[in-house]
């Protein structure tokens, strides 16, 4: 059998940290940000933590043999 492959587009989204939380893009922070105030734009930059819902989701992508 062929060796299972990470998703390459999860691998490209979403990263784990060293205690093994995955961290990943905020959502709504690409487009429409005129009436967005200066400090919610200031946290979208930052890395938003995955959500306990779809952090199993997002685990079977990146783990080799996940799936």
């Amino acid at each position: 059998m062929p060796k299972m492959k990470t998703h390459s587009g999860a691998k490209k989204r979403f990263r784990k940290t060293a205690k093994g939380k995955l961290r990943g893009r905020r959502a709504y922070s690409s487009h429409i940000l005129e009436k967005k105030s200066p400090d919610r734009k200031r946290r979208f930059s930052r890395p938003s933590e995955i959500s306990e819902a779809d952090r199993k989701r997002v685990n079977k992508l990146l783990v080799k043999g996940g799936r």
